[in-house]
């Protein structure tokens, strides 16, 4: 007789020790990675960096993994970036943020690479994140997914040379070479 695996919820996640690993859960699946290399966390800090820098001017706030997004009791991800407009900061409890932020960053690792473009993107759409960056180091780009409806659009490449806008986030400006380095 087959055995249920184990369905996760979020104080499961609250009983693990922190040891610097990422523990996220997806549909009750718990998913457990290792801490990135420096190039991503490079490129983590200039983005929270730049996105803090405007959020001083002009409201909202900005958090680096690992902080959580509560979409559910069985669907709780740390993304790498994540932002809250001024509009929007009662989703910000002092646990986790709590329903979509306004934007999401993933920058890629290769042990993520395949989760963040298939299982995260589609748990950011389902719980309408209205815009998802997956930052693709391998390629020196940046995947822009904005929310149409109730779907994600197909994905809009930035590369070298190109600035990013992100309409959630007004006035904010970010040249992908200031971001990859």
């Amino acid at each position: 007789m087959a055995t249920q695996p184990k369905t996760y919820t979020y104080r499961d996640l609250e009983g693990f020790p922190e040891d610097h690993f990422r523990r996220e859960i997806i549909d009750g699946e718990l998913i457990v990675t290792a801490a990135p290399a420096t190039r991503h966390q490079r490129v983590v800090t200039r983005l929270v960096h730049r996105l803090a820098s405007h959020c001083e001017v002009h409201g909202g706030e900005v958090f680096p993994a690992p902080t959580d997004v509560y979409f559910s009791d069985v669907n709780v991800v740390e993304p790498d970036v994540l932002y809250v407009g001024p509009q929007s900061l009662e989703k910000v409890e002092e646990r986790f943020v709590r329903s979509a932020p306004d934007l999401v960053v993933e920058v890629s690792s290769p042990s993520t690479r395949r989760l963040e473009l298939t299982r995260k993107r589609e748990l950011y759409e389902r719980f309408g994140v209205p815009e998802y960056w997956f930052v693709d180091l391998d390629a020196d780009r940046v995947e822009v997914y904005r929310l149409e409806g109730e779907r994600f659009g197909p994905p809009v490449l930035f590369g070298m040379g190109d600035t990013l806008e992100p309409p959630p986030i007004g006035g904010f400006r970010l040249a992908v070479e200031d971001l990859l380095g």
